[in-house]
C-alpha cells in the first residue's frame, strides 16, 4: 500500500510540474555550468551506500539536495 502511494504522490508532483516551467540558476555561475555541477553530485551521490538500493527517486532527491548546496536554485520562469 505504502509504494502505491509514493507512486500516486510521484505522478502527481510531475504533473503540476509539467504545468508549469522553471530552470535551475545561480547567482554567480552561467547556466551551462549547472550540468557538470549536477553530474558531479550525481556521481558523488550513487557512491554512498545508503543509496546504492536502486531508488532512483532518493538518489534524485539527494542529487538535488548537493546541487543547491553549491548555489543553485529551482526557479520559476515566466
Amino acid at each position: 500500500m505504502r509504494a502505491w502511494q509514493s507512486a500516486m504522490l510521484g505522478v502527481a508532483l510531475f504533473q503540476l510540474t509539467a504545468c508549469g516551467s522553471s530552470a535551475w540558476v545561480h547567482p554567480n555561475k552561467p547556466p551551462e555550468e549547472f550540468m557538470r555541477d549536477y553530474n558531479a553530485c550525481e556521481d558523488a551521490v550513487i557512491k554512498d551506500p545508503k543509496l546504492q538500493m536502486g531508488n532512483k527517486f532518493l538518489v534524485e532527491q539527494a542529487t538535488e539536495r548537493c546541487v543547491m548546496k553549491k548555489g543553485w536554485r529551482l526557479r520559476e520562469q515566466e
